[in-house]
Parts: C-alpha cells; sequence; structure tokens
C-alpha cells in the first residue's frame, strides 16, 4: 500500500508541476518573443536615422507593440504609416496641422484623447510621442473596423471618413496614392521585421 501512495502522490506532483510549467513557459516564450519584437523595431528606427535618443527609441518601440496589440492593428503596418507620415520625425508638422510620428490633427487628438482617458492639454499632448502613437492606432483602428478594409482606412486616415465615403467604390478600395506608399514600406516591413 505504501509503494502505491508513493506512485500516486508522485504522480500528483508531476501533474502539480506540469499544470504550473508550462503555462510559465508559455507567458515566458510569448515575453521572449515580444522583447525580440521591441528590440528589432528599435533596430529598425534606428537603421531609418530616426533622430531619437535610446530611452526615446525604446519607449516607442514599446508603446508601437502595447497600442498595436491593444487595438489589434499589425506593428509592422504603424511603423510604414509612421515612415509614411512622418519619416519618423516625432516634432513634424504638416501644412494642415497634423503633429508627430502619426501625424494627429489636433481636432482629432482632443476628441480621441477624451475617448481614451488622455488629459488634454493642447498640442503638447499630442507632441508627446506615445499619446500621439496611442491615439493614432486607436484612429486607424477605428477606420478599419468602420470600412472593414486596410487600404480604404489608410485612405480614410490620410483624407478623413467623411472626403473617404464621398468617393467612388473603386476609388475607395484602390491601393493609388496615400495607400500604396503605406502598403509597399508594410511589405518591406513583413520581410524584415518579425510576425507579431
Amino acid at each position: 500500500m505504501t509503494n502505491w501512495y508513493r506512485v500516486r502522490f508522485a504522480a500528483f506532483l508531476t501533474l502539480v508541476v506540469l499544470c504550473f510549467a508550462i503555462p510559465v513557459a508559455a507567458v515566458y516564450s510569448s515575453f521572449q518573443k515580444q522583447q525580440h519584437i521591441r528590440e528589432q523595431i528599435v533596430l529598425h528606427l534606428r537603421n531609418a536615422n530616426a533622430n531619437l535618443n535610446e530611452k526615446d527609441l525604446r519607449a516607442i518601440s514599446r508603446t508601437v507593440c502595447e497600442a498595436s496589440k491593444k487595438y489589434g492593428i499589425d506593428y509592422r503596418l504603424v511603423l510604414a504609416l509612421m515612415k509614411v507620415e512622418s519619416n519618423f520625425r516625432h516634432d513634424a508638422v504638416s501644412g494642415m496641422g497634423a503633429r508627430g510620428l502619426l501625424q494627429v490633427k489636433p481636432s482629432l487628438a482632443k476628441y480621441m484623447a477624451s475617448d481614451m482617458g488622455i488629459e488634454w492639454r493642447g498640442n503638447r499632448t499630442i507632441d508627446d510621442p506615445g499619446n500621439n502613437i496611442r491615439i493614432g492606432i486607436h484612429f486607424l483602428s477605428e477606420l478599419v473596423h468602420r470600412f472593414y478594409c486596410v487600404t480604404t482606412a489608410l485612405r480614410a486616415y490620410n483624407m478623413g471618413p467623411e472626403k473617404t465615403r464621398e468617393l467612388p467604390p473603386e476609388k475607395m478600395t484602390s491601393p493609388q496614392g496615400f495607400p500604396g506608399l503605406v502598403l509597399r514600406e508594410y511589405d518591406r516591413n513583413i520581410v524584415i521585421l518579425p510576425d507579431p
């Protein structure tokens, strides 16, 4: 009888260890993958001559990863959009007043910040790269859900949703112009950056 209890106890301990070890290993593996992706983003930004110090590169990398995951947008698409919109310049300001890495307009940012629980402090809010990225990715995510098409969402990101709706359907979904620039950059990113 004693051996039977020992065998059962050993089997029980083995199961307990496996029950905890497998999820921990999976979480650790996922953590390692996220760390690898963040490092690759830092290298990507550095290679693109983003004029940022190491601390800012790492903060941007972390924010891109976290916000992309939260809103279900491929981080490589976000980097492509960032490249086309601002050429990775966190202080970029367009002639239309759009600001930062993802060229977010203040009027949109004010509305989105309120919706996201981000305190609005005027342009300073979107001049902060973290807020700019979170607001831009959230907006892109809303456009993808609204239009059910990445190409159309990119056009709406650039032109605005209302102007995009006024286009004929074939023009709306066409990869010509701005969406094509972003999608070509995205294709390059898919080749050189790891899957999310």
